[in-house]
Formats: structure tokens, sequence, C-alpha cells
């Protein structure tokens, strides 16, 4: 009888498939208790001149730099300047309140869409804060915070989310889908993982050119399963471009969680092992551990040590967008449950504790950044909100697409502006 006889496979196991599923649904008690999240100070800081190999166990590790005691200990503990941390401490409390107020006005009707980052504020602020203010970003929809640490108009926010007459990109992007070069911003792209090979390439353009900026890409833990995080982790990787790569880990992409993307078999920090590339396991809601890895993986990218990947273990507290309602498919009450707590109130704790902070002047401070964004919202809305939008300017669409117009575009902008667009 043949060894490839059917027949001889009758007692084999039947082949099944792994699907994996969150810890928790709806209804569930939330208990994270079996994440293993090492004390503060524990990890290593490595050279950022060591080999590549030399950072992987890091991978699996987890850089904190903020106890128990909301002091700062260990070897990342980057040491910064009271007036540094207040800063962050700032932005990150504008993030807040900018997202909250431009989550009520999309419930109100002004605009289609709003995605907002609470409980993400520290990655995108402290990573802004580490790098220098020409280097480049490549983000995805939830670093506002990257705008707003680098001082971009909240003017200028709102009136691309509104689509108004004072929107720069004349309403081609969705909502909160912004550009701008001078701040270093590179235009955000629905499709996901996109920005990894853009910002992989845009470092090799910079290294062609003897430039010495740096960039950092960034995506989400669900954008790690698109082909384009292979080819920018390969180009990366051959070529040793000067990047910084970064997973924001906030274990849910839309409404499936980070397993879906491979987090049950190995760490997204781990994927760097397979590259030959440095990486990075870090608390995304420690600002001063995000702050300390993204300087060291800058300081690597500088002097031409090669591209770093660094996952930033976080929580998204809130809906993938206001399009989705997480209680269909989580915990009401997960966000409360996350061990690694709230960033904002974190960096608060630490200010405290070194005595550089006090309640009252958290609360004035609060209170100015509340009166600027509702002070920016009133003036984007003098503009025009986006259910107010109509054929005012409607030949613009035909505009910065072409060098030269085609004819069939020519007659449809003649057409469109025949019929009242203006």
């Amino acid at each position: 009888m043949s060894d490839k006889d059917p027949s001889l496979r009758r007692n084999a196991p039947k082949l099944a498939l792994h699907v994996p599923e969150p810890h928790f649904r709806p209804g569930d008690t939330p208990d994270f208790s079996s994440l293993d999240i090492p004390p503060a100070g524990a990890a290593p800081r490595p050279d950022t001149s060591v080999a590549a190999a030399e950072t992987h166990p890091l991978t699996t590790a987890l850089v904190r730099v903020l106890g128990e005691d909301h002091r700062a200990v260990g070897p990342w503990d980057p040491k910064l300047d009271p007036d540094t941390l207040r800063k962050m401490l700032r932005d990150m409390v504008t993030v807040r309140i900018f997202d909250d107020r431009m989550y009520r006005a999309q419930r109100q009707g002004k605009t289609s869409f709003y995605m907002k980052c609470t409980g993400e504020e520290a990655i995108a602020v402290a990573a802004a804060a580490a790098l220098l203010s020409d280097d480049m970003h490549f983000p995805t929809y939830r670093q506002q915070g990257l705008l707003i640490a680098r001082g971009y108009p909240l003017t200028e926010m709102m009136n691309q989310i509104y689509s108004n007459r004072g929107d720069k990109l004349k309403g081609r992007q969705l909502p909160i889908m912004y550009s701008d070069k001078a701040h270093g911003f590179f235009s955000i792209s629905g499709n996901l993982a996109t920005q990894f090979p853009q910002a992989v390439g845009w470092a090799m353009a910079a290294a062609i050119k003897g430039d010495s900026r740096i960039c950092m890409g960034w995506v989400g833990d669900g954008a790690t399963a698109e082909g384009d995080f292979h080819s920018a982790m390969t180009f990366a990787a051959v070529y040793n471009a000067p990047v910084v790569l970064a997973v924001v880990n906030n274990q849910w992409a839309i409404s499936s969680f980070a397993g879906i993307a491979g987090a049950e078999r190995a760490t997204f920090a781990q994927r760097a092992v397979g590259y030959g590339v440095a990486g990075l396991r870090v608390d995304g809601n420690d600002a001063l551990a995000v702050y300390a890895a993204v300087q060291w993986a800058a300081e690597r990218a500088r002097s031409n040590g090669g591209p770093t990947l660094i996952e930033f273990f976080t929580y998204r507290s809130e809906g993938h967008s206001t399009s989705d309602d997480p209680s269909g498919y989580r915990p009401a009450n997960e966000a409360k449950a996350w061990p690694l707590g709230d960033p904002v109130e974190r960096l608060k704790a630490h200010l405290l504790a070194i005595g550089e902070w006090d309640d009252e002047r958290h609360a004035a401070m609060a209170a100015e950044a509340e009166a600027a964004v509702r002070s920016a919202q009133k003036e984007s809305e003098k503009l025009g909100i986006l259910p107010e939008q109509g054929k005012d300017d409607i030949g613009s669409m035909f505009d910065d697409v072409y060098a030269e117009l085609p004819w069939h575009l020519r007659e449809q902008r003649e057409e469109a502006l025949s019929e009242g667009g203006g």
C-alpha cells in the first residue's frame, strides 16, 4: 500500500483553526491581573550604539519610568526639567479638551466624523517633545497631539474638521486627516499602514541627500497585519534607514482586538527581531517612558545606527470613532480597569510628587486650555460648519489635481460653475 494512501490518516485528528477572541465581552467583569506589568525602572537601558540584537530582550519587557509613588526611577529616566514636564502636561490636557469639544461638535451635527485619542495623549505629545521640531512625522489618525505640541493653531485644525472656508485642504480630506508641511506633519491617509513605507522612504531620501533630519512613522496594532508594514520593515532593515517606527497597541482595531493582528503569539515589538532591527516595548501611558524611548531611538537613527521599532502599550479608552459603539464588543468599564492608568493623571501626579505643581495651578491651567479651545472653536465656526457648506466654491474641486486640467474636466468645471457654483 502506498504511504500516501488517505486511509492511513483515518485516525488523524481533524484539522481546526484558532480564531482569537478577546478575554472580555459586554457584561463580563474585566480582570487584567494576568498581564505581566514589571515594576518601573526594571528594564535596562542599552547604549544607543549597541547591535540591534542586544535590544531584543526589551521587546518582551516593558520600559517604565514612573513608579507607584509617581516618581521617576531607573535607567530610562530622561531627567526632564520641570518646565518641559509642565509643557507636556498642558499639551496633553489641551488634547483631551480639544477632543471632547470636537466630539460634542460632531454629536451636534457640526461635522460628520471625529476620532478621539483619550488615554493615548502621552504617546504623541511626549514623542513630539523628544524629537526636533523639523523632524518629520507620518502619523495615523490618533496623533493630534503632535500638532498641538508643535504649536499648530487650533483654529486651523477645526477648520479642517468643519471643511469650512478656512480649510487649507479644501474639504478633500475626511475630518481629522490633517496635513501641514511646516509642522512636519505628513498628510494622514485613511488607507491603513501606508504611512510606514512613506516614512521609511522619506528617511532614505534624507540619508541620500546627506540631511540630518530623521522621521517617525506611526501605525496601530491592527495595521501591522497589512503588507505595507512588512515592506516598510524590510526596506528599513536592508538600508539601515534613519527612522523611528511606532506601533500604538491600544488593544483594539475598531472592534477587532489585538489578537486578530497576532498579539496572542508575540508582542508587536518582537516583530523587530525577525527583521534584525532594534526594538522596544514601552508603557504608552507613562509620558516619561515614551519620551525616553523616542529620544533613544532618535539618537540611534541620527547617528546612523538604523531604525527602531517601538510598541507603545496602551488602551483606547473610548470608541474607535464617532461611528463606533464600543459597548457592543467590550465591557463598559474596561477602560477604568486598565492597569496602566490615565496618562494625564500620572504626569500630573509626578509633578505633584516632585513639588513642581499643585491642584490650584492645575485647575488654572485646565481653565486656560478650555478657554483657548473655546475661542478657537468660536473663530472657526465663523467660517462655517460642515452642513453649511454648499456650492459657493464648487469649482475649487478641480484645482491642484493636474498641472494642466484635461479638456473633459474643464468642461465639467464650466458646467458646475454655470449652475451657480461660483
